[in-house]
């Protein structure tokens, strides 16, 4: 099986195989040119002679394992419906906002991680290194440190003693990091892992929304039924929101209202309900989601914005808090034994 296809690859083909398709060309002869243009040659060529033995475009991107299972039934749906142009169209404009929205959340926990590395490396070289000669000056002038500048010393005598165990630790932390970047199935499956726990709250629950309005938008605009984009979309979900997705599909099911539904299993703002509400009257229910996944795409990298905003002054006040206290903790004592001795 083949490795699955990163957000910007998955884009590029959709786009590519839409633009040919719209020219005119047929399936197997587009998957053939564009495996002779670009990259990916092998899976490329796979796919175009799995088409060309009869299987429709979606049963060759599902045997090829590179492609994920929501753009697989998407492209069926546009299959069954006429309009795998559009569903591809749809596709791409997915996976190129997704990829977009990664990498800001990438860069977004890089930043403060690397600043939260810097201050532990601050702090620990003071409590290591530092305070010991501080410890020595007080020793020859005939004292000791004591209170929070004791405990700091004995807190760094502990750290010291650590530092085999630490760098041990460390070590296997950054080893991981270079596997997890090296091996999409390892990073992956860590990202799983973080989502399970963590994946449906405050700004991950805001772009589990934008993620599902994208998701049903695509469908309707693939010519999905309502029923059969919600199913679809809830795999583009994460954590605890699938269970949300299912209990929207349940009141579905029950003959509830679109825009009912997703009011009732808190997956859309009642204000974006009831502009779906208006749109699925006039028959522009489609347009209406796109113009909800916009704004909730919006929303949601606002969150992160102000999220990431707010972390990296916590760190450097964090930071200059505890060098500070570090500091006076010694040098306070410190002063008055010269004062007394002056």
């Amino acid at each position: 099986m083949n490795q699955m296809l990163s957000n910007e690859e998955l884009s590029g083909l959709s786009l590519e195989l839409s633009l040919l398709l719209h020219a005119g060309v047929g399936t197997g002869d587009a998957l053939f040119l564009l495996a002779e243009e670009g990259g990916c040659r092998e899976l490329l060529s796979g796919m175009a002679r799995t088409v060309d033995a009869g299987a429709p475009l979606s049963a060759a991107l599902r045997e090829s394992g590179a492609v994920p299972g929501y753009a697989c039934g998407l492209v069926e749906a546009g299959e069954r419906t006429g309009r795998t142009e559009e569903a591809l169209s749809a596709l791409s404009r997915y996976y190129e906002d997704r990829g977009r929205l990664a990498r800001r959340v990438r860069d977004a926990v890089l930043y403060p991680a690397v600043m939260f590395g810097l201050v532990l490396v601050v702090v620990g070289v003071l409590l290591v290194k530092v305070l010991p000669i501080f410890d020595d000056v007080y020793a020859s002038l005939g004292g000791r440190l004591t209170g929070v500048a004791g405990r700091l010393l004995e807190l760094g005598r502990w750290l010291d003693g650590a530092l085999p165990a630490l760098w041990g630790l460390l070590a296997a932390a950054a080893a991981l990091a270079a596997l997890a970047a090296l091996s999409r199935p390892l990073r992956n499956a860590l990202l799983a892992r973080w989502r399970s726990l963590f994946g449906d709250r405050g700004v991950a629950r805001k772009l589990n929304d934008a993620r599902l309005a994208q998701g049903l938008a695509m469908g309707l605009s693939g010519g999905l039924p309502m029923e059969e984009a919600a199913a679809l979309a809830e795999g583009l979900l994460e954590g605890n929101a699938q269970a949300r997705c299912a209990g929207f599909r349940a009141r579905l099911g029950r003959g509830e209202g679109l825009g009912a539904s997703l009011r009732s299993s808190g997956l859309l703002p009642a204000r974006q309900c009831r502009l779906l509400e208006l749109g699925v009257r006039s028959g522009a229910g489609d347009r209406a989601m796109e113009k909800i996944a916009r704004d909730l795409t919006d929303e949601g990298e606002a969150a992160l914005d102000r999220l990431t905003g707010r972390v990296e002054p916590a760190l450097v006040l964090a930071c200059s808090v505890l060098v500070g206290l570090i500091l006076l903790s010694v040098m306070l004592p410190l002063m008055n034994i010269m004062s007394a001795i002056g």
